[in-house]
């Protein structure tokens, strides 16, 4: 039986298997699943993926399951309980850059927002160098939120964001996903 071809950065971890094989680069919408990625892109930074994957039902439990209303709504008491909680990345600033991400997106359809930013028809990248850390979609989209309020959003995390909901195609030529997302 021959091995299914995946991109290069899959380890054999199976959270990044079931995560690759599953759900990067599937398309992702509704705001409340755009601002779950978006939050969990910017927790990321700085870190290894896997951290966040290992991690991503407790920040789904800690985060009110990424209601957009309810994260908007935290306080102080919230901030504390989050910067307390070993199940998460305990990070200041991103606590509460996800809670004014929350507010910001509760006055913008983040979903349509995000989407407008859309590139399809990207050629197969041959091999993960050929996979760029930002494009210009993505440079355009990070200006959009920060114009809207967002924080954490660089245009890596954009690009990343982009990536991991389907609004691009970067499963390399030869990965067996490739021509199912």
């Amino acid at each position: 039986m021959t091995a299914l071809v995946r991109c290069g950065w899959v380890s054999s971890a199976p959270e990044y298997i079931a995560y690759h094989d599953e759900e990067w680069g599937r398309p992702v919408e509704g705001d409340d699943r755009v601002f779950e990625r978006l939050t969990l892109e910017a927790f990321q930074s700085g870190l290894s993926w896997i951290t966040i994957l290992r991690k991503r039902e407790n920040f789904r439990s800690a985060f009110a399951g990424f209601s957009i209303p309810a994260v908007a709504a935290f306080g102080q008491d919230d901030v504390d309980r989050l910067l307390a909680d070993p199940g998460i990345v305990r990070n200041r600033a991103k606590i509460e850059a996800a809670i004014s991400n929350a507010r910001a997106a509760l006055g913008v359809g983040l979903s349509d927002l995000v989407w407008r930013h859309a590139d399809p028809g990207s050629p197969a990248p041959a091999t993960g160098a050929d996979v760029p850390a930002l494009t210009p979609g993505s440079v355009a989209l990070a200006k959009e939120l920060k114009k809207n309020g967002f924080r954490f959003v660089g245009p890596t995390t954009a690009y990343a964001l982009m990536q991991a909901i389907g609004l691009v195609n970067d499963h390399v030529a030869d990965c067996w996903v490739r021509d199912r997302v």
